[in-house]
């Protein structure tokens, strides 16, 4: 089952079950999917409903910190109970541990020695771990390695 498919079938279970939080969710992010989707006028791939996942997971984590930061938790408690629904749809993400493994094996391969070579890894790594890995995470690991 695809993405899209699996986004459609909880949304049908929250109607049935009256969830109208989770509902809202969902119809949030099928929202975002399909504006793209007209935007480009063709249906996206799991990949492509992925990338949208990860765009509104990190606009949620944004304000979250921002309403945390403004003492706003009545807000800050919704944002939280929003990213763990969203959570669901994403793969499981990988171990800090994971994660520098797999950029130290991506510096060898590029043969980068200095932050100078820091874009070409980067361009090599993020198919690698696309959707399972935070980015900022991701670029300190590299920064840290290349320094």
């Amino acid at each position: 089952m695809s993405l899209s498919e699996r986004l459609n079938e909880d949304m049908k279970q929250a109607m049935k079950s009256q969830d109208k939080f989770k509902l809202s969710v969902i119809r949030m992010v099928r929202a975002s999917i399909k504006n793209i989707e007209i935007d480009q006028r063709r249906t996206l791939d799991d990949s492509e409903v992925l990338d949208v996942l990860n765009r509104e997971i990190k606009q949620r984590r944004d304000s979250l910190h921002e309403f945390e930061k403004a003492g706003r938790s009545d807000l800050a408690d919704g944002l939280k109970a929003e990213l763990d629904i969203l959570a669901v749809y994403m793969p499981q993400q990988l171990s800090e541990e994971e994660v520098k493994a797999i950029v130290q094996q991506t510096i060898q391969e590029v043969g980068a020695s200095s932050k100078a070579d820091m874009g070409k890894v980067m361009g090599a790594l993020m198919p690698k771990v696309k959707g399972r890995a935070d980015g900022k995470l991701i670029n300190q690991l590299v920064q840290q390695s290349l320094s």
